[in-house]
């Protein structure tokens, strides 16, 4: 084995080496993706809990102390506010 195969492979085993090439730019594009699909749910979420607030009766929105003023004006913000 030649000096140079031996430097390319003790840098490949240390722990904690950061990836190279095409396994650097794949782990960073999943990553990215991942984080967008999470923020869409997160938006989803707070849009679905939103239109959840329109069909509450007005006991179960006194229980929770909110008005139906305030809810009607909390069920109408777009998904991304």
């Amino acid at each position: 084995m030649a000096a140079i195969d031996t430097i390319r492979y003790k840098r490949a085993e240390l722990p904690g080496a950061r990836p190279s090439g095409r396994q650097g730019y794949v782990r960073r594009v999943v990553r990215m993706v991942s984080s967008l699909a999470n923020r869409i749910n997160s938006l989803l979420d707070r849009r679905r809990s939103r239109l959840v607030l329109l069909e509450m009766t007005d006991d179960q929105l006194k229980d929770i102390g909110i008005s139906r003023a305030d809810a009607h004006r909390e069920g109408l913000r777009r998904f991304w506010d």
